[in-house]
């Protein structure tokens, strides 16, 4: 009997064995690859932003980490989303409007890397120029403070205003004009994706709109505006955003790595003709 029951154990002991064995034959590589995976979830803009994530993502996927991207279609919420933890980064800003949003929201952000810039344009129905634009003309602008000063300085290039000696372009508001012969009526009070639609309804005299709304609205951002912004010395640089102590993240460094790559920098060249440009 108790050789009986030794055989039995012996038999079982066999089976479990061959079962492991069978088990890691069948699938245990692929489950290794898959634990060492790393997951990143990236909110980002419709355009360009989540479209340069989608050509990076399978680049991404051979260096072991996978890209979840997450579409917005606002300026607020990216953020929010980044300080609750929804996100690991988000992928739409410039550095001034973060540090504007870490002054006003109290967010604890960095910046992982810059990856292009987006030349903002102003667009008219009604005049072929800036200096077209009559006396009393309207200026319809976004609401988001940020990007007043880079507009501002659009039309202080053309003479048509005078802006406080010394103020920093990156920080000057409507209140920083000191000279305005024409009066011109700078409006900023649109939130930044209604602006194609206030321009296709031909209203003010110019309409600025930023150059990933743009083309999201099926206008080209090198020709359809009668004045884009200076691509020299342009400080505007959309920017991989993390939360403070983030930035050091293996798959963050890996992400921005590969926007960086020239793959990717010659995809923002090729895709976009000059209405998105690389950083680098």
């Amino acid at each position: 009997m108790k050789k009986w029951f030794t055989a039995i154990a012996a038999s079982a002991a066999l089976a479990l064995t061959l079962s492991a064995c069978g088990s890691n034959e069948g699938g245990g590589g692929s489950t290794e690859s898959k634990s060492d995976e790393k997951k990143l979830v990236v909110g980002a803009s419709n355009i360009p932003h989540a479209e340069i994530l989608e050509k990076a993502k399978p680049i991404l996927k051979e260096k072991g980490v996978d890209i979840e991207i997450k579409k917005f279609q606002d300026y607020i919420l990216p953020n929010k989303a980044l300080a609750d933890e929804e996100i690991d980064a988000n992928y739409f800003q410039h550095i001034p409007y973060m540090e504007l949003q870490m002054k006003d929201e109290g967010y604890k952000f960095a910046n992982a890397g810059g990856v292009h810039i987006e030349p903002i344009g102003i667009y008219s129905k009604k005049h072929k120029s800036l200096e077209d634009i009559p006396a009393g003309g309207t200026i319809i602008m976004r609401d988001s403070v940020a990007d007043h000063g880079r507009i501002l300085t659009m039309f202080q290039e053309k003479g048509l205003i005078k802006l406080k000696d010394g103020v920093d372009k990156t920080e000057a508001t409507i209140d920083d004009i000191v000279e305005n012969p024409k009066k011109l009526k700078f409006k900023p009070d649109v939130e930044a994706g209604l602006l194609p639609q206030v321009y296709n309804n031909n209203e003010g005299d110019a309409v600025v709109i930023n150059a990933n709304y743009a083309l999201d609205a099926g206008l080209d951002p090198v020709n359809d505006p009668i004045a884009v912004e200076s691509k020299e010395d342009n400080p505007y640089v959309n920017i991989i955003t993390v939360r403070e102590g983030d930035e050091d993240r293996e798959e963050i460094k890996t992400l921005v790595e590969v926007l960086h790559s020239k793959e990717i920098q010659d995809f923002i060249t090729n895709q976009y003709k000059g209405a998105v440009l690389p950083a680098e």
